[in-house]
């Protein structure tokens, strides 16, 4: 198999058809047909299924899919380590939004200060910072939620501690009868906080009354200063509101909401001197917000 074969390969995967793929690659279609037949012939199994006019990867696809990127992705690597003697490439960092709006600036700006090292950064939840992992789109993500892929390795760098957040001036839930009776406000499924809200509740037997979902945090609180209902939130994200009074936190006897931050690649990333510059300083981050 030669590397344009698994190039082709992930084109019709990616694209979702031969057409397309071959629109990509300006190849002619048959190119792609013949390119994927000698795959299967040389496993002796079949790669993708057809279903309507979209082709889908079988069992041995999905095997063959991670062997595939990571072929590209070492080839990606290769050129981009070729290209730091020139101009120095970024180091891709991706952050959930929880930890994007705590640690994740301080971090960059120290990296930045010590390193000299060109950072690319991308912030969303982590369900797509998993999916840009394996496809090779970051190096590095820092991340709340659960991890589900076998192919990505992750290692914990800071705790981090959820509290229930309400305006001062409405009703403050005090037992786990009273908390399955208030309305809440949540963060987008896919994120670190919304599946540790989920299941804490419930452990506890709470079906919570969700009457907002947001993508960002910084709305929930602005929801939660409004009255609209109560939130679960981390405290860092917080501390401002909490300091200058317009929002309270609570406790709840026998409910509490601890995570670990952590640091994400894949098992086959090449860790270059950036990248585990930026780990031990992630490693080092309490000792550094301390001074």
């Amino acid at each position: 198999m030669t590397l344009r074969h698994f190039q082709i390969f992930l084109y019709v995967h990616d694209e979702g058809g031969m057409t397309r793929a071959a629109e990509k690659l300006h190849i002619s279609q048959p190119s792609v047909s013949q390119a994927v037949r000698e795959m299967e012939e040389h496993y002796g199994t079949k790669l993708f299924d057809r279903l309507g006019k979209k082709l889908f990867l079988t069992v041995a696809g999905e095997e063959l899919l991670q062997y595939a990127r990571h072929i590209a992705g070492l080839v990606n690597q290769s050129e981009s380590a070729m290209r730091d003697f020139a101009d120095g490439s970024p180091l891709r960092i991706g952050a959930t939004l929880s930890v994007g709006e705590s640690v994740f600036i301080p971090l960059l700006d120290r990296f930045r200060k010590t390193c000299r090292q060109w950072v690319y950064s991308y912030i969303h939840n982590t369900a797509t910072l998993e999916k840009a992992l394996l496809n090779d789109e970051l190096d590095l993500a820092l991340v709340e939620g659960t991890i589900h892929s076998p192919y990505l390795k992750e290692r914990p760098f800071m705790a981090d501690e959820l509290v229930f957040l309400a305006a001062p001036q409405n009703p403050i839930p005090r037992t786990i009868s009273d908390l399955s009776q208030m309305h809440f406000i949540t963060r987008e499924v896919g994120s670190g906080t919304r599946e540790l809200f989920t299941r804490i509740m419930t452990e506890q037997g709470i079906k919570p009354k969700i009457i907002g979902t947001y993508n960002n945090s910084e709305s929930i609180k602005q929801a939660v200063m409004a009255g609209f209902g109560i939130a679960v939130l981390s405290e860092q994200v917080a501390n401002h509101e909490l300091a200058a009074g317009s929002l309270i936190k609570f406790d709840i006897p026998g409910i509490s909401f601890t995570r670990t931050f952590r640091i994400v690649c894949h098992v086959n990333k090449y860790q270059t001197p950036a990248m585990e510059n930026f780990i031990d300083l992630c490693g080092n981050f309490d000792d550094y917000h301390r001074l």
